[in-house]
């Protein structure tokens, strides 16, 4: 049986800039991107199973011990671009994304990831699986979490990004996943760079999809609520442990 791969000239970023504050003392003395879970570093872990479901490239986003990030980055399983995002400290994630997605080809589509999340590989064959220019990998399994990236659908694609959404009128939280192709690409890096340069550099990158929803349909990808989880402190990281460990 053939599985679902990564469309052919697809990019992986992932976002590995944050200081992980939640998780000390276990990031006194490296980033949360370098913890690890069933003796593999997060960030390792995400790069295989990228590579295994067909990504030749990544661009890695670095910010807070970035050496250690570089250095690791040094036995990943394709080749990695790391991008240092020097304003981690005081920024948000929009900025480590718009200076990721500014070393795209215009060719190129990309699938972003934030480096705290841990993944089935069976994500990644539902999210290619799945149809459309942009695709968001959601749990809607439950009512989402108040301090969750939620999100509303309208006709099977996203109307709205927020944080301050009112969960009882969403349809899920966004897991930190999504896929552009490379006409969609164009348009999410052009508004998340365009950002920057207004000085919106507070947001979130998911606030700043909200300004292409109108020209971009985002269509939400279900997934399992067991194959994944967002890594934020240390209980999130034992639940972790014992899912994916093994």
């Amino acid at each position: 049986m053939i599985r679902p791969a990564a469309p052919v000239g697809t990019v992986a970023i992932v976002l590995a800039a944050g200081l992980g504050s939640r998780l000390r003392p276990l990031t006194d003395d490296r980033p949360k991107c370098l913890v690890t879970v069933g003796g593999e570093t997060l960030l390792h872990r995400a790069l295989r199973l990228l590579a295994a479901s067909g990504i030749e490239r990544a661009i890695v986003s670095t910010g807070h011990f970035h050496s250690a990030v570089e250095t690791a980055l040094a036995d990943a399983p394709l080749p990695i671009s790391p991008v240092f995002n020097h304003d981690h400290a005081t920024t948000q994630n929009v900025v480590s994304l718009a200076r990721a997605t500014a070393g795209l080809l215009p060719t190129e589509g990309f699938v972003k990831l934030d480096g705290d999340l841990v993944f089935a590989d069976s994500v990644l064959r539902t999210l290619w699986r799945a149809s459309g220019e942009a695709r968001v990998c959601v749990d809607s399994s439950t009512a989402p979490r108040a301090e969750a990236m939620k999100l509303q659908v309208g006709s099977n694609r996203i109307t709205r990004f927020g944080k301050a959404l009112d969960p009882v009128r969403c349809h899920g939280e966004s897991i930190g996943l999504e896929y552009f192709d490379a006409s969609a690409a164009r348009v999410v890096s052009g508004a998340v760079q365009r950002a920057v340069q207004m000085g919106r550099t507070d947001l979130y990158y998911e606030d700043v999809y909200n300004d292409v929803l109108e020209s971009i349909a985002m269509a939400p990808v279900k997934i399992d609520p067991a194959h994944w989880t967002e890594i934020d402190d240390l209980r999130d990281l034992e639940r972790a442990r014992s899912r994916f460990g093994a």
